[in-house]
């Protein structure tokens, strides 16, 4: 249950009516409930700090939650940030998988031998695990992201920006909701990004080979700092002439665009200038240059008075071009990338850099409520800026958490106890909630709005509603939720539903929400509450190790003699399934095999010699890469791993993270 409700914005654009032009234009279905959560406030839960990493004097933080109830905390907070970028999911209908590699066993003696020699990728023992659904109906979508926008603009600056980064499935849309939440008039550009080549798969459209990131300013007063691009060949030559000495030099005009500025006389040609007097008469001062018909850095016509493209400029004092709105300089990041963090729709660091180098200055803080592989955060830092990296999956947060280590950057993970961090991601979640409700099954006739049915003897079908753990508005059952439930969902059932049920998160207060019911006369239908976490209690199991411990010269190492991981083996015994189903002749099953130590499913290690409980204190660590080699505190090495961990204090607790992203801490 939430600690309180912290405001929104508490008024909408000067001139706009919360989601009115929104709303006039799309019509779409949702729009009264937005409204409703936008006056209920944003859910403010309890914040656990998991881990600190060095000193942290800049406030630093990598936090796992969703986007509203971090920025719940940041405004309680009074923490305001000044540039956003976000590259939220694009309602494309994709589910994202993270490819999953079984790490090589140390204690195998072939390993060791192979130590010089780094097998192909396409070698390694590698399944998928679902990371997050982009599976949205267009105004669940809507709703969700107009609720995030409007959190992320309580928490930006007076002077802040914000990167929205989309992609043809939606963007024309989101483009909408933009200026309705920002303001038309603060709209700066359409950046298009060409992210890769084009591919000859499209056989009855053009190759889809661009994103779109809308910038946004909060104001009309917010940083910008001009990037540049080198001059191209083609560009010099159409554009430069060559002087004698080799210097490159062109013509730029020196009127008035705007025809503002008022007239004057200068060395004989009257006309509404660009400059004023004085700095037009340094320009005719300057040092006399090897440019025919000229004095100082003024070009003369015939006549010998100046003529409107009378300014001269040499290539050699210019930065280069002005960065416009097209990128295709930028390549995306591929697979076999040395900056590839497996991560999907991971975005290149140089795109970042480019935004943040843009539109913020030094000790800035620089937010992502998106975070995903951690490119915002780890630019930011390496840039100057500090940082807030948010994101709801486990797996975001391990792999910025563990790419922040590598760069020395300091900073706190946090967690929002909000109940939704049942499992590693939503997917994952939603997924097992679904195989643990008993009965329930799919049930085509029912609107997407009930997650299936169960079959009752007495009552028939019963529609069944289980909470969207990507979208905030759904996760914690309050009036708002059940006012939908009530009005727009059950009437939408057939005349004979006699029952439904509705499983929660979170919910406000059980008491006043069945009274809520009560008091409404609208429907017959019965609806019964359930808690989700009730079910999933008896089924969260840690992993199993077997270690011990040795003092060594120099301190003390930990041997990991046996790691077993139940959610991990069940996963790779449905890839051999699948793999076994659609083996052939030409493509033989090869089945992944565990050795009986299974360390084969360990990713990371770490140590903790300060604590025996609370906050985690990193004090040794070690990451195996899919490769098999060892990266210590975050420096990589060409080294396997030897099965032990060490460090120069005695430790006094141990974490294993299997190669799935599952953590499990024993005391040592």
């Amino acid at each position: 249950m939430p600690i309180k409700y912290v405001p929104f914005i508490p008024e909408p654009v000067e001139g706009q009516a919360v989601l009115g032009n929104f709303n006039r234009i799309l019509r779409y279905k949702g729009a009264d409930d937005v409204s409703m959560t936008l006056q209920r406030g944003m859910p403010l839960y309890e914040m656990e700090k998991q881990e600190t990493v060095g000193e942290n004097a800049d406030g630093n933080m990598v936090i796992r939650g969703e986007c509203v109830s971090a920025c719940a905390y940041l405004k309680e907070q009074g923490i305001q940030v000044d540039l956003v970028y976000i590259d939220p999911p694009f309602a494309s209908g994709a589910d994202y998988a993270k490819k999953v590699y079984v790490r090589r066993n140390p204690k195998v003696a072939e390993a060791i031998v192979q130590a010089e020699q780094e097998l192909d990728i396409d070698e390694l023992k590698v399944f998928e695990e679902k990371m997050y659904g982009d599976v949205w109906d267009k105004e669940k979508y809507l709703n969700w992201m107009y609720e995030n926008l409007m959190a992320i603009k309580s928490v930006m600056s007076e002077n802040a920006s914000i990167y929205v980064h989309i992609d043809w499935h939606i963007g024309h849309y989101v483009k909408i909701l933009l200026d309705e939440v920002f303001g038309e008039d603060n709209f700066r550009n359409e950046i298009t990004w060409v992210r890769t080549a084009s591919h000859n798969d499209s056989k009855q459209n053009y190759s889809r080979v661009k994103d779109s990131i809308f910038f946004y300013s909060r104001s009309e007063e917010y940083p910008f700092n001009i990037q540049y691009t080198p001059y191209t060949e083609e560009y010099i030559a159409d554009e430069w002439t060559k002087a004698p000495s080799g210097r490159y030099y062109k013509f730029e005009n020196m009127l008035d665009p705007q025809n503002k500025m008022a007239a004057y006389d200068f060395h004989g040609t009257v006309a509404r200038w660009r400059t004023t007097p004085e700095k037009f008469e340094e320009l005719w001062n300057a040092p006399q240059t090897e440019v025919p018909n000229s004095h100082g850095r003024v070009r003369l016509g015939k006549n010998g008075k100046p003529i409107k493209r009378c300014r001269i400029v040499f290539m050699d004092e210019l930065p280069g071009v002005p960065l416009n709105d097209n990128w295709s300089d930028i390549a995306y990041v591929a697979g076999r990338s040395a900056e590839s963090a497996n991560y999907s729709t991971q975005k290149p660091e140089s795109l970042l850099n480019r935004i943040i180098t843009s539109s913020s200055n030094e000790n800035m803080i620089v937010a992502d409520f998106f975070g995903g592989s951690g490119v915002t955060a780890a630019v930011a830092n390496k840039q100057g800026r500090r940082f807030i990296h948010a994101d709801i999956g486990l797996n975001s947060i391990q792999t910025t958490r563990d790419r922040l280590i590598a760069d020395d950057a300091e900073f706190d993970v946090l967690e929002i106890k909000d109940g939704v961090q049942l499992y590693r991601n939503p997917v994952q979640t939603m997924d097992k909630i679904k195989s643990l409700i008993p009965g329930l099954k799919n049930e085509d006739s029912l609107d997407s709005f009930w997650e299936g049915a169960i079959s009752d003897s007495k009552l028939g079908t019963i529609p069944v509603y289980v909470p969207n753990l990507m979208d905030s508005a759904s996760k914690l059952l309050d009036k708002v939720t059940m006012n939908r439930i009530i009005h727009q969902a059950i009437p939408e059932l057939d005349n004979d539903i006699k029952k439904v049920i509705v499983y929660y998160i979170d919910i406000i207060d059980e008491v006043e929400i069945m009274n809520f019911i009560k008091e409404d006369d609208s429907t017959t239908v019965e609806i019964e509450l359930r808690d989700l976490k009730s079910i999933l209690d008896d089924v969260v199991i840690s992993d199993y190790a077997e270690f011990h411990a040795e003092e060594i010269a120099g301190g003390y190492a930990v041997a990991i003699d046996k790691f077993m991981s139940d959610r991990v083996l069940s996963k790779i015994a449905e890839f051999n399934q699948k793999a076994f189903l659609n083996s052939s002749a030409k493509k033989p099953y090869k089945p992944i095999e565990i050795t009986e130590e299974g360390l084969e499913l360990i990713e990371f290690l770490s140590l903790d010699c300060t604590a025996t409980g609370g906050e985690w204190h990193s004090d040794s660590e070690i990451k195996i890469d899919k490769n098999g080699y060892v990266i210590v505190d975050g420096n990589k090495t060409k080294e396997f791993w030897d099965g032990y961990i060490r460090s120069t204090k005695k430790p006094l607790r141990l974490k294993i993270r299997n190669i799935c992203g599952d953590e499990t801490v024993w005391e040592v």
